[in-house]
């Protein structure tokens, strides 16, 4: 048994930060107060975001709130902190962060101690040095920004439907997506087949008006669903008069002109970055052993290697695949490895706290599964290829049964029914990103300008 209340600090409430915490809080039965543990979830968000289903709530087949799990529902037993860590010394256990209160109070930084920590701060978007990037690019990893995306391809479609000037038209229904990865390829399929479906509806939209271009650095997308489903999804997207261009990259995006490697260049009001992610800057900010990579370098038990009592897992932390041919290898930073690496490092800080052997973080890799927009999608499972219908099908099924609580399960369940037998919905809310505007101008104020400039 736990000699004494041990004081447990989670960094990060996405897949690691909140699995864990689970298993945490299943495990060693924490009370506020008394039990084996106090768990301290610190996150930026107060709550766990689903990304896999991002390009789905992008193209309006589930709705935003289903894509986010609350975890103060969750973790009933866990004391859950909005705020920012922004550095970790481990040799004096004290974590230094920033919460909502403290900005509001205007009291700084403030200090937090710690028996067990657990870094699972997650990853940000890896960005280059591209020219107008910073200025006109947008990402996909929240909520926010596949609703934002959403939001603005009809909003273009509704400038390219009501403008008289050829060039204004032609950037607006131009798309750019750098990335071929699971997140560009996903988004650029998904949107591109809600935005066909919505051009019905415009008297002066045909889908054909419309440039949707893939740009990949290297020679193949979706390497996960390995090389024959890669090659078959090109074909796909390239049958849908989707420009897929290999082997290129973007080289500025400045005054609303995508500029690629090979010299083509396309006006556009739309250039979404999707190309890869790196470790949270968090992890810089501490004092553990890091990777050549930026990557915590941890153990097959998920301990930080050589420091006692630091734990990770998830994008941040360098995990030894030890089911891999060849020695050396790290496990994938992708959500299939995450969530079972949050379980086996829930169990293993109950075992440390009692003194019991760890176990070893080993799983085989199962395969992968893409959807390429409404009954479309490419999957490879235990070795064996899926494609079209029964892809998309593997697909909806596996992230339904991995996403967090029966009560998300049973609403996108029947979101996605209700999607079968009703008609898309082709709205944009872009106002939900400006609620005071309206206001603001009412009250003879300057309404607040979207800084992407795509209203």
């Amino acid at each position: 048994m736990v000699k004494e209340r041990a004081r447990i600090l989670v960094v990060g409430g996405g897949y690691v930060g909140m699995y864990t915490a689970l298993s945490l809080q299943r495990g060693l039965k924490p009370e506020l107060g008394r039990g084996e543990a106090e768990i301290t979830v610190v996150t930026p968000d107060p709550y766990m975001t689903y990304q896999p289903f991002l390009p789905e709530a992008a193209a309006g087949s589930i709705s935003p709130r289903h894509v986010v799990v609350p975890l103060r529902r969750v973790l009933p037993r866990c004391r859950i902190l909005v705020g920012e860590v922004a550095t970790i010394d481990h040799a004096k256990r004290t974590a230094t962060l920033t919460t909502l209160a403290s900005e509001e109070e205007g009291t700084g930084p403030r200090q937090l101690s710690y028996d067990e920590l657990v870094l699972a701060p997650g990853s940000v978007s890896r960005t280059l040095p591209v020219p107008g990037l910073a200025e006109h690019g947008i990402g996909f990893k929240t909520v926010e920004e596949a609703i934002g995306l959403r939001n603005h391809v009809i909003e273009q479609m509704d400038i390219a439907s009501s403008t008289r000037d050829p060039a204004i038209r032609d950037a607006a229904l131009t798309f750019v997506f750098v990335g071929g990865g699971y997140a560009g390829v996903e988004a650029l399929a998904e949107l591109e087949d809600m935005a066909r479906y919505t051009a019905r509806y415009y008297h002066n939209l045909d889908p054909d008006d419309m440039k949707w271009i893939l740009v990949e650095a290297s020679d193949r997308i979706l390497p996960e669903v390995g090389a024959d489903m890669g090659r078959y999804t090109v074909a796909e997207l390239r049958r849908r008069n989707i420009q897929v261009l290999l082997e290129t990259r973007l080289d500025s995006c400045a005054d609303r002109v995508a500029v690629l490697s090979d010299g083509q260049r396309f006006p556009t009001r739309t250039v979404v970055w999707t190309a890869g992610v790196k470790p949270h800057p968090l992890i810089a900010a501490t004092d553990l052993p890091l990777t050549d990579r930026g990557r915590l370098r941890c153990t097959a038990e998920l301990a930080v290697e050589g420091t006692p009592h630091a734990w990770a897992a998830g994008d941040a932390a360098a995990v030894p695949d030890v089911t891999a041919p060849e020695p050396g290898t790290d496990c994938a930073p992708n959500a299939q490895h995450a969530l079972r690496q949050a379980r086996v490092l829930g169990a293993n800080i109950a075992h440390s706290l009692r003194g019991e052997p760890l176990e070893t973080y080993a799983h085989k890799y199962a395969g992968s599964v893409a959807s390429l927009g409404l009954h479309k999608g490419v999957a490879q499972v235990y070795g064996r290829r899926f494609k079209g219908r029964p892809a998309w099908i593997m697909h909806r099924a596996y992230h339904l049964s991995r996403v967090p609580t029966f009560n998300r399960k049973a609403r996108v369940l029947a979101e996605w029914t209700l999607s079968g037998l009703f008609k898309r919905e082709i709205v944009s809310l872009g106002s939900l990103e400006h609620p005071r505007a309206e206001f603001e101008l009412a009250a003879g104020g300057k309404a607040t300008e979207d800084p992407k400039g795509s209203t």
